[in-house]
């Protein structure tokens, strides 16, 4: 039996959720009307899992989570507004623990709710066995962020550039963000190749997700809104809702964000993103990166990659936050290195000296 605990200042909202884990089945559900009641119920409730309103009177979302993280550190899905300010205050919470999050429904909340059940029900159960503890390393540093001046972009060592054309393709959801983070800001400004990035995120999320990452890194990072053509030493970041595909622009290499495929359940999907690779540029020219996330997605095309003598990297179970997408690629034998994620960006430059 999974112990959720619900905080929400909504009267409404606690009861939608409520029934939709009692019918769920499997869930021990207990309810808090504020983070500051929610902090007086960890030691009683021992969640397994915390769904956590943002805006809130009072203690708000981010303010109870940070105080969950040092007082009880337990997996948290925060449920956030499909807004600009929204997303930008939910990729603060991933940063600060959050392990995921759930987007409330757009129009009236009781008629919209059953639209999202069965992601809602998946991520809630999937986050309850989350690993947190790279997550939650990353508070100390947003602390001294916000204390102190901005963080200048990082210098980071220099690499050999490879002869031209080749991609990178990496791939992720639950946990995500954090990983982007540890992977992209340890590679430096002058790699060889365009890195091209599959995050399962709505459409209002992928654009802060990338200038946030554009901040932090040495590469250059961009949201993939139209055709664009890739060039080596930036990162091209899907646009969710819809799929990322490599195709060719006047015979250059060129990225696009198109209408995503009822094929495929997640968006950007990655099988998607690495099976247009594959049509476009010669599969030995390319390196896969699988990282955290529930589900598969990534896992068959980048099997494929390297059966065909691509190179594919999967995070490992010690560090991934949800071992489900890099788990299920090692268990097709679909992997050609597996580490963790602080050893992913060595092994991505490794590549580059083999």
């Amino acid at each position: 039996m999974i112990k959720l605990l619900v905080v929400d200042d909504s009267p409404l909202m606690r009861r939608l959720l409520v029934d939709i884990f009692t019918d769920a089945g499997g869930f021990e559900v207990a309810v808090a009307r504020s983070g500051a009641e929610a902090i007086d119920l960890l030691a009683e409730v021992a969640p397994d899992v915390i769904t956590l309103d943002i805006h809130m009177p009072g203690m708000d979302g981010l303010a109870c989570l940070d105080r969950i993280m040092v007082t009880r550190p337990c997996p948290v899905v925060m449920v956030s507004a499909l807004t600009a300010e929204g997303a930008d205050e939910t990729l603060e919470a991933i940063e600060l623990g959050a392990v995921d999050f759930i987007a409330k429904p757009r129009g009236a909340l009781s008629l919209e709710i059953d639209t999202v059940v069965p992601a809602l029900v998946e991520k809630v159960r999937s986050a309850a066995g989350a690993r947190i503890s790279r997550t939650t390393r990353l508070r100390e540093r947003v602390r001294a962020r916000a204390a102190g001046a901005a963080e200048p972009k990082p210098a980071a060592p220099r690499v050999a550039p490879l002869p031209p054309e080749g991609l990178v393709l990496v791939g992720c959801s639950t946990g995500g963000p954090p990983a982007l983070d540890a992977l992209l800001r340890n590679l430096p400004e002058d790699f060889p190749w365009p890195i091209l990035v599959a995050q399962h995120m709505p459409a209002s999320f992928t654009g802060p997700l990338a200038r946030r990452l554009d901040k932090l890194c040495a590469l250059s990072v961009q949201e993939v809104t139209g055709t664009t053509v890739l060039a080596p030493g930036n990162v091209y970041i899907g646009r969710g809702d819809a799929d990322l595909v490599v195709t060719r622009r006047a015979g250059a290499l060129a990225a696009a964000a198109v209408p995503s495929s009822a094929e495929h359940f997640w968006h950007p999907s990655v099988d998607r993103l690495v099976t247009s690779a594959m049509k476009s540029v010669a599969p030995e020219r390319l390196v896969g990166v699988l990282m955290t996330g529930m589900g598969n997605d990534g896992a068959g095309a980048m099997k494929e990659l390297k059966a065909l003598g691509g190179t594919t990297l999967a995070e490992s179970a010690d560090s991934a936050v949800i071992w489900g997408m890099p788990g299920a690629l090692v268990a097709a034998g679909g992997a050609t290195i597996v580490a963790p994620l602080d050893r992913l960006p060595a092994e991505l430059l490794a590549c580059f000296a083999r």
